[in-house]
């Protein structure tokens, strides 16, 4: 497995983060009012230049609307992982009345003998 690094890391988290934000009409100063941290953190994880804390990181997934699997995803490997990513997005592009269709769909297998 290769190995991952720290700035490569650093440098894609920033990249959907950005995205995001774009794609929900926010600027950085109004990302950083609704985070309640500066407008030059904001910059610098944009950038790939900082790091982000856990906090920060969930604060910003609730407030951009960003899964997990969409900000880890370049960075797995693992088949089995990266089918459940696939099948994950698929979901989420569903209307909200097809995922409820699906929930029953999954219970009822579920719940087969």
């Amino acid at each position: 497995m290769d190995s991952i690094s720290k700035s490569n890391i650093d440098k894609n988290f920033g990249k959907i983060l950005r995205d995001f934000r774009i794609k929900n009409n926010l600027t950085q100063e109004q990302l950083s009012e609704k985070l309640g941290i500066s407008l030059k953190y904001i910059s610098r994880i944009e950038n790939g230049n900082n790091g982000i804390k856990t906090q920060t990181l969930i604060n910003y997934m609730n407030i951009l609307g960003i899964t997990p699997d969409i900000l880890y995803q370049p960075f797995i490997t693992n088949k089995n992982v990266s089918q459940n990513i696939i099948i994950s997005e698929k979901i989420i592009s569903l209307t909200e009345e097809k995922k409820q269709f699906l929930i029953s769909i999954i219970d009822l297998l579920a719940n087969m003998q």
